[in-house]
């Protein structure tokens, strides 16, 4: 990654650039700022610097630093740290894996299947199941499933804090939904194939990887 430094450079500058902008349409005290302005501002810088984040990174990666250094860095596992800005190689193919997201409306179906399946309506959650999630996911399996979790942390209360987590993983696109319960927080786990199906479904410990 020859070129690393000078882009690294080239972008921390631009959005220094833009921070300082943002700053400036503040406006003083006595005029209100245009708001709407401002989030595109914003935005803006928020998205320079996750690139700045990544070269960051890599440049770690790059001078031999472990995921575990940089994922205790950041607050998070080692593989939270890989699946966000590593580049894995498909031993299939030998080339870099995709790690686009695909579906635009990932969030949205993952909160929809969970809310079904934590609200019983199963026969709404299976019309997105794939062919082996249909035939595993019974209700015996469901009920089991949500009694081991009420056992660890009480009754359902709702979705918690922040937005839902969506990444590619593989060939599957992933979602996180934070949850909260009675006595803790947990997350669901919903992961999609390539037809856009459930692939999976899990109730998991927040700081699960």
């Amino acid at each position: 990654m020859a070129d690393s430094p000078q882009t690294l450079a080239a972008l921390s500058s631009l959005m220094a650039e833009q921070a300082s902008a943002l700053t400036r349409a503040l406006g003083s005290p006595l005029a209100s700022p245009a708001y709407l302005d401002l989030v595109r501002r914003a935005q803006g810088v928020d998205n320079l610097a996750e690139q700045v984040l990544k070269l960051c990174v890599q440049q770690c990666r790059d001078a031999g630093h472990t995921w575990q250094e940089i994922g205790d860095l950041l607050g998070v596992t080692r593989q939270a740290a890989f699946q966000r800005f590593g580049k894995p190689i498909d031993p299939r193919t030998g080339e870099p894996m995709d790690k686009t997201v695909h579906m635009a409306d990932a969030a949205e179906r993952a909160v929809a299947i969970t809310t079904a399946v934590l609200e019983g309506r199963m026969d709404e959650a299976r019309q997105s199941f794939n062919g082996q999630v249909l035939e595993a996911f019974t209700d015996e399996v469901r009920g089991d499933g949500l009694a081991t979790v009420t056992g660890l942390v009480g009754e359902f209360e709702g979705f918690g804090e922040g937005e839902p987590f969506v990444r590619r993983i593989g060939d599957h696109t992933v979602v996180d939904i934070p949850l909260r319960y009675e006595a803790g927080d947990m997350k669901a786990r919903v992961a999609f194939d390539t037809d856009e199906k459930v692939a999976g479904l899990l109730i998991l410990a927040p700081e699960s990887p």
